[in-house]
This record gives structure tokens, C-alpha cells and sequence, in this order.
């Protein structure tokens, strides 16, 4: 299939994956704010566009709830101690509700832990995945570069978020791009990618 090989996003076929962004990572995931700010366009814009959305939290009673500035609400979100976020019951969700999604869009913490190994697991079950890099991070830099190299060596997609909601929607006569344009009228905030010298 073509749009496998090259990654091409088709809206009604995509979902949005938030992974583990919750109130205890705050003090120790670099850029932080900022990744949760860009999540919260590829959020709002999943809203917009009635794509479905899969949240989960790593050991909630521990780290804590989704960070507050996620409105999650009505949204399913499941618990786990295991680092991929293919869970049974997120697959058994997704095969009840989302059948015809074929992309995964991925967001969230950490990279080289559960984003890394989401993402080895979807590979695995013949999704496209694309790992938003804006929309990523790890507590250390050397963790986030290594584990994007790995993920994309291993097939994802890295791409940005506003390269991705540019895609979702295809065309500026899409009935919905002015919303979606509004998102990203203010450019995405720096989150370390770019080696400084």
C-alpha cells in the first residue's frame, strides 16, 4: 500500500495517542510546558476534527492525573504499569470503535520509554505511526535524540505538530481549516530539538 510507505495522513483513518502526561513529570521532563502546549493543539484540533483520541497515565495513584491544562474529559483514558501504551483493552477500544484507523498520531512522555515502546508495538500490528518531536520528551536530552533516531529507523514517521494538522486537513477550503488554522497561528514553542552550538 502506498500511503504506508510514505506516511501520508487521511483524517478518517487517524487517531490521536496522548501518553503519560501527568502532574509528577512537571519538575523533571525537559521542556515540559512547552510539549504540553503543543499537545494541546493536536488536542483541540482531535476535537475539531472528530478524530478519536486514546489517553493514558502511567500508575496514576503514584504520578498522578493528566495534567490539567489537557481537557481529557469524555475521553477514554486507561491506567498502566506496562511502558506501551497497547494495552488489551486499548486494543480491544480501538477495535470496537476506531476499526478503520490505519495512522497514530503520538504525543507525550517519555521518549525512550513508553513513547519508544508504543510505538515498537503499533510498528508491530502494521500501523503508521507518526512521533510529533514538538510534541515529545525524556528528562534528558541525550534520551529524547536517541530514542527519536531509533523510532525512526525503526519506521515512524517524526514530523511536527504543524505539520500534522496541516495534513489532517488536506486543503484551505477544508470546512474546517480556519479552526485549525487559528491553532497554529502562533508558531509552536521552542522544546530544545535544534543541537545548539
Amino acid at each position: 500500500m502506498a500511503s504506508r510507505q510514505i506516511g501520508k495522513i487521511v483524517l478518517n483513518r487517524s487517531a490521536l495517542f496522548l501518553c503519560d502526561m501527568q502532574e509528577k513529570f512537571r519538575k523533571t521532563i525537559q521542556y515540559f510546558p512547552q510539549v504540553i502546549a503543543t499537545s494541546n493543539r493536536l488536542l483541540k484540533a482531535a476535537r475539531i476534527l472528530d478524530m478519536p483520541v486514546i489517553v493514558t497515565e502511567q500508575y496514576p495513584k503514584g504520578l498522578g492525573p493528566t495534567v490539567s491544562e489537557l481537557d481529557i474529559s469524555g475521553l477514554p483514558v486507561f491506567p498502566k504499569t506496562r511502558f506501551s501504551m497497547v494495552l488489551p483493552e486499548v486494543e480491544e477500544h480501538m477495535k470496537q470503535t476506531m476499526p478503520d484507523v490505519k495512522s497514530i498520531i503520538l504525543c507525550g512522555i517519555e521518549t525512550q520509554a513508553c513513547i519508544q515502546q508504543t510505538v515498537l508495538d503499533l510498528l508491530e500490528r502494521e500501523f503508521d505511526v507518526h512521533v510529533l518531536a514538538d510534541c515529545v520528551s525524556s528528562r534528558s536530552m541525550v534520551d529524547r535524540m536517541f530514542a527519536l533516531e531509533r523510532i525512526k529507523s525503526a519506521g515512524a514517521f517524526i514530523t511536527t505538530s504543524e505539520s500534522i494538522l496541516l495534513s489532517l486537513t488536506g486543503d484551505a477550503a477544508h470546512p474546517k481549516f480556519k479552526e485549525i488554522q487559528k491553532l497554529i497561528a502562533d508558531v509552536a514553542p521552542e522544546s530544545g530539538l535544534l543541537r545548539q552550538s
